[in-house]
């Protein structure tokens, strides 16, 4: 049993109407044709594989049709079935490869045989392949010849190399340049051979084909020839195509794209290290990642580009494109871009290309050392996604606090003010206990007719803080968090060691951040001055007060890992002091500021650590005059409904 013959053999065109892409050069020779209005030399040039051997074949054949002149050929008369595929071929039509007859001996055998008439057919045709490789001498020897030829002789030369070709030649010649075939063109012509194949073929893995074949027919059907002999009774996948052309798979151009996107450089070099261990070139992967930076550059500039066509991608994958050019901006797509395609240009006979690459991601995730255009270009586009991701919080949540404001603040002051215990303050003390406690010893001071007139000054002030980061998610905060470690590296070594390696970010709720430590000595060591630089990071990047909490266990719940050591002991003691209005006789507790990690720890050392519970008298005065209603209401948030009386 013969085996079938090459896919790009089998579906060779017969006639102009067949070849496809080349529209610009098949009309005006079909026009040519039909009119009768035929040179008597031809100059085809263009790529390899893109039709000119082709159409010089169905030139000569409808020139020898016997109903010529005709657009196209007959394919019934008797030169038509010798010219067509698979035919015997024609005495009268001569192909000649220039790549091995090019000489000038080979030039004047062909002028002298060039005179005899035709045996059977209208025209004797010379279709002189691979026309650049006739040296000069068997050009001079055929001038003559091709300027003036006899009434029967017609000369079609197919080169990819036209300025190769002397200007004396190609001066008495037509000119028709050939072209690639677009990327859509050939997608839906792969998948029109695929359904007369009966072969599956999945709509992800036709770009994967077209790719490689670079815009050449011939190229193309080559790879699908042997995609489809590979092919099992899935037929082709888009595993089986992205391995055996060895493309680099979309799920790590989509892991690397994303650690750009957030900064996260163990991703980043996770992928490199995936791809150097999975045994893939990482020429090809630089290739590949470059190629996805300039979709994501068209899709920055242009949203709709997958559903128009102008990035030949499939749907899923086009969904994929916009919501990752969403995540940078315009200037940092272009300077990835540019740092890939000159690295790119650096691998070429490079001995180490995985240093060259992970050289190459190092750049990409630090626009902050490049100083030139590109960088602050880069920086900026970050600046404006934060704004972006913090300006809706603000308009939305600045309006609430001025009309949430004005009814609580006359009732607010008035319940901890009067402290009469028949009166049950119903309405107010959800209020206070909602409020933290360093808001509550200013209140008291104000009177009470008073307290109207600094509500809407003293309104803003709070709510400016926390306004721009009340929207702020987790996520948006683990996507802000390597410039607040960046931030941190340039004011404090130490804080950015713990932050890059002793700790994770576990829980925010608008306000606190709460960073999970993985040892009791790495979280001790941070709360010593650390606290405070990551908190000025935090001002510096995102232009918000954050409270930081550290916890030891990095699944807990935020705020609820209490604190081992001794530093962490006055917090509570004006927790419990700063609530009642009234100050407490005990000097020790109440403070005007909180005390400074350091200052506490040079405390702890010089004396041994005390109970703070030691001074709190059980029978305080103010404690008993407190009631259980109102010790819900203040520690629970808790609404007592007043007792009925019975008579």
């Amino acid at each position: 049993m013969e085996s079938p013959l090459a896919l790009y053999r089998r579906y060779r065109p017969e006639t102009f109407a067949e070849v496809i892409g080349q529209e610009h050069v098949t009309e005006p020779l079909r026009a040519a044709l039909a009119g009768n209005r035929v040179n008597h030399a031809y100059l085809f040039s263009g790529p390899r594989g893109c039709g000119k051997t082709t159409s010089a074949r169905i030139l000569a054949r409808s020139l020898n049709c016997e109903q010529a002149p005709v657009a196209d050929p007959c394919g019934e008369c008797e030169s038509c079935r010798d010219l067509a595929r698979g035919g015997p071929g024609s005495i009268d039509v001569i192909e000649i490869d220039a790549a091995s007859h090019g000489g000038v001996d080979d030039a004047r055998d062909l002028r002298e045989k060039a005179f005899f008439a035709p045996v059977k057919s209208r025209y004797k045709v010379y279709i002189i392949d691979e026309a650049h490789m006739v040296t000069t001498q068997g050009f001079n020897a055929l001038l003559k010849l091709v300027e003036e030829p006899p009434p029967h002789l017609r000369f079609i030369f197919a080169t990819t190399e036209p300025d190769k070709v002397i200007p004396t030649i190609r001066s008495r010649t037509h000119h028709y340049p050939f072209r690639l075939i677009p990327p859509r063109l050939l997608s839906s012509y792969l998948s029109e051979l695929c359904e007369q194949e009966g072969v599956a073929i999945e709509p992800t893995a036709l770009p994967l084909v077209v790719r490689a074949g670079a815009g050449s027919a011939r190229d193309t059907l080559s790879v699908l020839d042997q995609l489809l002999g590979g092919a099992g009774s899935d037929g082709v996948t888009y595993q089986l195509a992205s391995g055996l052309l060895g493309y680099t798979p979309d799920t790590l151009l989509d892991d690397v794209v994303d650690a750009f996107a957030a900064g996260d450089g163990a991703a980043v070099f996770g992928v490199v290290d995936k791809v150097i261990e999975t045994g893939q070139d990482p020429r090809r992967f630089t290739e590949d990642l470059l190629r996805r930076l300039r979709d994501l550059v068209i899709v920055s500039a242009v949203p709709d580009a997958p559903a128009t066509g102008l990035i030949d991608v499939s749907h899923d994958q086009g969904e994929r494109l916009v919501a990752q050019s969403a995540r940078f901006g315009r200037a940092e797509l272009t300077r990835a871009a540019d740092l890939v395609a000159a690295g790119l240009t650096e691998m070429r006979g490079a001995t180490a290309p995985r240093l060259l690459l992970e050289l190459i991601c190092a750049r990409v995730l630090l626009p902050a050392a490049d100083h030139g255009t590109d960088g602050v270009l880069a920086r900026l586009d970050r600046l404006e996604r934060r704004m972006a991701i913090a300006g809706p919080a603000s308009s939305e949540s600045a309006p609430a606090p001025v009309s949430a404001a004005a009814p609580p603040p006359t009732p607010a002051p008035v319940a901890p003010a009067e402290r009469d215990p028949a009166q049950e303050p119903s309405a107010p003390e959800p209020v206070l206990s909602s409020e933290p406690p360093a808001v509550v010893p200013p209140e008291p001071e104000e009177p009470a007719a008073a307290a109207p007139a600094p509500t809407p000054a003293a309104a803003p002030t709070p709510a400016a803080a926390p306004a721009p980061t009340g929207s702020l998610s987790l996520v948006d905060v683990r996507r802000l968090w390597p410039d607040v470690i960046a931030a941190t590296q340039r004011k404090r070594r130490v804080t950015w060691i713990h932050l890059t390696q002793n700790s994770q970010v576990v829980g925010f709720d608008g306000t606190t951040l709460t960073l999970g430590f993985n040892n009791a000595g790495a979280r001790g060591s941070f709360e010593s001055g650390s606290a405070e630089v990551l908190q000025e990071a935090i001002r510096e990047v995102v232009g918000a007060e954050w409270r930081v909490e550290a916890i030891l266990d990095p699944g807990a719940s935020a705020g609820t890992s209490p604190p081992p050591d001794p530093a962490a002991s006055p917090p509570p003691a004006p927790e419990h002091d700063s609530v009642p209005p009234e100050p407490e006789p005990e000097p020790e507790p109440p403070t005007p500021r909180r005390p400074r990690m350091a200052d506490i720890q040079a405390d702890a050392e010089a004396e041994p650590p005390h109970d703070p519970d030691e001074a709190v008298d059980l029978d305080d005065a103010d404690v008993d005059a407190e009631s259980g209603a109102e010790l819900l209401a203040r520690e629970l948030g808790a609404q007592v409904i007043e007792e009925i009386p019975h008579r």
